[in-house]
């Protein structure tokens, strides 16, 4: 108990209301119709998107993601906040890379797994990951929530709580509660208002500006045109096409492909809307694409595949079309995904992500805040070095987080 108010621990999103779910921030667009909210709309976050990921068996038990979802409510049981959290049995699909440390501890006779991860599965996105209802005190509600993860960890007798992909403005809630802080990088197209991709080239250095337009015509020399599917056009015929693209550069990057058929059907049927698939096309077919996910500020790339392999196909794709799409639709940013310093060369500029852990063990918390601190300087310095690399031209480069 916190005062009035009580956590408690949720094992499915299935059964906590949807219309509950929605008031938190983020997590729909209907708790912020006219797009004012400091938190925009991140489908990631949404109600439809988790509860697919449960019922699709894709982050179930069975696969190592056993739902622990953190709910703060009121006397009266109403939800004011909440941690989308699981317990985890391995570090798989995460993209914030813990394995050394649960090789050290092990060695040493601890016990890392389970832990618990406070994430959107398979999803290196940022966004809200203390949620709070509207109309209640943010700042109250976020520290009861970072306290009550730890008080979880310490009940459930486990090694550690791990939030990655945290907001720049939800750290300070976290390391007043002592979690050590790690930081990462990833690339981001950020829209400075420009009328449309010309405009936007126009901010580039010559050399680079010729070479992006010579690999965009290059990508469709062979006969290759692009569609942008969503809301309706997502049938289930798209959907296996999709699928076929998602299992070919799953199998190859990860061996097994995390997520499931089903989920783009139960995808499909709830958010079609936020939904945007790049597919391109040859003789008739579908030979490419790309899924992304479109939240109030953002547009989320997420998975490709080919069933043929064209020069400079998966480049157009997955970072110019979006870039086309953010600003045909007035988004601030293309989010394309974790990692890749190829996305340099076409705009995408580095940008610290953050995330937050909580260590039971007072040696193992020692040792890791210790790497940490190293770590961090190193990204930053990676960071700034990357940002003077940058295709812009001198005067044009953008100022990232």
């Amino acid at each position: 108990m916190t005062g009035n108010l009580t956590i408690r621990i949720e094992k499915s999103i299935a059964a906590i209301s949807p219309q509950s779910w929605s008031r938190l921030s983020g997590a729909s667009k209907e708790a912020d119709p006219l797009g004012t909210s400091s938190v925009p709309y991140n489908p990631f976050l949404s109600h439809a998107f988790l509860s697919a990921l449960e019922e699709s068996g894709s982050a179930t038990a069975k696969t190592g993601w056993h739902g622990q979802h953190l709910l703060l409510e009121d006397d009266k049981g109403k939800l004011i906040g909440a941690v989308p959290g699981y317990l985890k049995s391995h570090s798989q699909g995460e993209y914030v890379f813990d394995h050394g440390w649960a090789d050290a501890f092990e060695r040493a006779g601890g016990r890392y797994y389970p832990k618990l991860q406070c994430a959107v599965p398979f999803t290196p996105a940022t966004g809200p990951r203390l949620l709070v209802a509207s109309g209640f005190d943010r700042e109250m509600v976020q520290t009861t929530l970072a306290e009550g993860l730890q008080e979880v960890t310490r009940q459930l007798g486990i090694s550690s709580a791990h939030v990655t992909f945290v907001p720049d403005d939800e750290v300070i809630a976290f390391e007043e509660a002592e979690y050590l802080h790690r930081t990462d990088k990833q690339f981001h197209f950020i829209n400075d208002g420009y009328a449309d991709h010309d405009a936007f080239l126009e901010t580039l250095a010559s050399r680079k500006r010729k070479a992006l337009k010579k690999e965009r015509r290059a990508a469709l020399e062979n006969g290759i045109t692009i569609d942008w599917l969503t809301g309706k056009d997502l049938t289930e015929d798209i959907w296996n096409q999709f699928y076929t693209f998602y299992m070919d550069t799953g199998g190859r990057k990860w061996g097994r492909p995390y997520l499931t058929r089903a989920f783009y059907s139960l995808i499909g049927e709830r958010m079609a809307d936020d939904i945007l698939l790049v597919m391109a096309k040859r003789e008739g077919r579908y030979v490419a694409g790309a899924i992304n996910f479109i939240g109030g500020d953002a547009l989320y790339g997420r998975h490709w595949g080919c069933i043929e392999d064209h020069p400079f196909l998966h480049f157009e794709v997955c970072y110019h079309q979006a870039i086309d799409y953010a600003l045909a639709h007035g988004l601030k940013r293309v989010e394309a995904g974790a990692q890749g310093e190829h996305k340099l060369a076409r705009g995408y500029l580095p940008v610290t992500t953050h995330s937050m852990h909580y260590i039971a063990h007072p040696g193992l918390r020692s040792a890791i805040a210790d790497y940490l601190k190293r770590e961090r300087e190193d990204v930053e310095y990676m960071n700034e070095y990357l940002s003077e690399h940058s295709p812009f031209r001198k005067g044009e480069r953008q100022e990232q987080d």
